[in-house]
C-alpha cells in the first residue's frame, strides 16, 4: 500500500469512528460506520448486528443492507448446524476476531457450508466477518459481503476492521445505560411462540403480539399466521434447536430493548414429543429482571471488577466497614472505590446509585418495592 493510500485510509478512518460515536443509537451507528467503510473498502452487501454480551446471542436491532430478509433463516442455520468455518461462536475468542471467508479457506471457499447455501446462491464471492468486542465480551457482529467479480477481501482490509473494532464495540455497549426516566410498569404476560424444526412459526399467544410490536425495526421474515418475526427471535429458536441436538453449545437467550427503553429477555427451549424426541422450539419473551441487566448496566458504565463487587454490596444495604471486611481491604480502599463508582455513574449517593442501577429504569414493582437502602 502506498504512503497516500496509507494517509487516505488513515483520515477515512479517524473520520469513520468519529462520526460513529456521536451516534445516539446502536442504528445511528452503524448507519455511519457503514457508509465512511464503504469508502475505505467498498462491499456489495452488509449486516451490523448487536448482540447479548453475556450469551452472544444476536439481538435486536440489525441493519441489513442489500440482502434479501427470506434468507436470514439459511444463514443461521448453517452458522448453527453445519459450519465450521469463522464461527462467531469461535470468532468472538480468537486473538483477532476478524476473519475472510477466502483468506482461512485458503482460497477454497466450497469448504464453508456457508458458502454453497448462503452465499453462491445469491452471487456473493467472499465474505469478511468480525466480532464488535470488549474485553471477552461480543458486543455486536458485522458481515460484509463481495459479489462475484471483485476481489476477496484483504490482509489489509481486515487490519483496518480490526483497527475500529474495540472503539465501535465500547460505544456500541454505552447504549445499554438506563433510560434517563423510570419506565411506566407493562401489565402483560409472557409472550410464547412455537417453532417448527425448520424455523416456521407454528403460533403465537396475544402476548407475544404486544411485545412483537414494541421491538426495534430490523430484518423478519413471514409467517403463515401474517406475522413478520423478527429475525433474531427466529434465529433464538434455531439456536435452542442446535443445543438440543448437541450441535451447539452456550445458551439461547437474548437481552433486547424496546423502542421504549425497557429491557426485555428472550429466551427459548425445545420441547420433548410423547417418544422422547425433539419437538417444537418454544420463545418466551417477558420483562427482564433487574439480575437480568445488571451485568450489562455495569459494563456499560466500565466498572471494574472490584467496583463491581463494592457495588453490589451497596446495593445489600452494606456500610463501608463492612464492605471493606468482606472484601479484604481497608475502609479507606472501599471508599476509594466508591469514589470512582459515583463519577462514572455520575451520581453522588448511595441511594442515587442503587436507584439508577438496579431499580428505577426496569425492575419489576415487586422487585422495587423490595430494595432497601443503608446510605452510611
Amino acid at each position: 500500500m502506498t504512503g497516500s493510500k496509507l494517509s487516505r485510509t488513515s483520515v477515512g478512518r479517524s473520520e469513520l469512528l468519529s462520526r460513529s460515536v456521536k451516534a445516539t443509537d446502536a442504528l445511528g451507528m452503524f448507519a455511519e460506520a457503514s457508509a465512511h467503510l464503504r469508502r475505505l473498502m467498498p462491499y456489495d452487501a452488509a449486516v451490523w448486528r448487536v448482540t447479548d454480551p453475556v450469551t452472544g446471542m444476536m439481538t435486536a436491532p440489525i441493519r441489513a443492507e442489500n440482502l434479501d430478509e427470506g434468507g436470514c433463516a439459511v444463514y443461521w442455520e448453517s452458522e448453527l448446524f453445519t459450519e465450521n468455518v469463522n464461527r462467531f461462536h469461535d470468532l468472538a475468542r480468537a486473538p483477532v476476531p476478524v476473519a475472510g471467508l477466502r483468506q482461512t479457506t485458503g482460497d477454497l471457499p466450497a469448504r464453508s457450508t456457508l458458502y454453497e447455501t448462503f452465499m453462491r446462491p445469491r452471487g456473493f464471492h467472499d465474505e469478511l466477518r468480525a466480532v464488535l468486542r470488549t474485553g471477552d465480551r461480543p458486543q455486536g457482529h458485522i458481515s460484509l459481503f463481495r459479489s462475484e467479480g471483485r476481489v476477496a477481501f484483504g490482509a489489509a482490509e481486515t487490519r483496518l476492521i480490526a483497527s475500529i473494532l474495540t472503539p465501535l464495540a465500547r460505544h456500541l455497549r454505552s447504549f445499554a445505560e438506563p433510560a434517563p426516566q423510570p419506565l411506566p410498569d407493562t401489565p402483560h404476560g409472557p409472550g410464547l411462540l412455537l417453532f417448527d424444526a425448520n424455523g416456521a412459526l407454528l403460533s403465537v399467544n396475544d402476548d407475544a403480539l404486544t411485545y412483537l410490536d414494541t421491538l426495534p425495526e430490523g430484518p423478519a421474515v413471514p409467517s403463515p399466521q401474517g406475522i413478520r418475526v423478527p429475525s433474531w427471535i427466529q434465529a433464538t429458536a434455531m439456536k435452542a434447536r442446535a443445543v438440543a441436538q448437541q450441535r451447539d453449545r452456550g445458551q439461547a437467550r437474548a437481552r433486547v430493548r424496546n423502542r421504549a427503553g425497557r429491557w426485555l429477555v428472550c429466551h427459548a427451549s425445545c420441547l420433548r414429543e410423547a417418544n422422547g424426541g425433539i419437538g417444537a422450539s418454544a420463545v418466551v419473551i417477558e420483562p427482564a429482571k433487574s439480575s437480568e441487566i445488571v451485568p450489562l448496566i455495569v459494563d456499560a458504565y466500565e466498572l471494574t471488577d472490584r467496583e463491581t463487587e463494592v457495588t453490589q454490596y451497596i446495593a445489600r444495604g452494606l456500610p463501608t466497614g463492612e464492605i471493606a471486611a468482606q472484601l479484604h481491604l481497608s475502609p479507606h480502599t472501599v471508599r476509594d472505590h466508591i469514589k470512582a463508582v459515583f463519577e462514572k455513574v455520575g451520581v453522588s449517593s448511595r441511594g442515587e446509585l442503587v436507584g439508577k442501577l438496579f431499580t428505577e429504569h426496569y425492575a419489576p414493582p415487586a422487585e422495587r418495592n423490595m430494595t432497601r437502602v443503608r446510605t452510611d
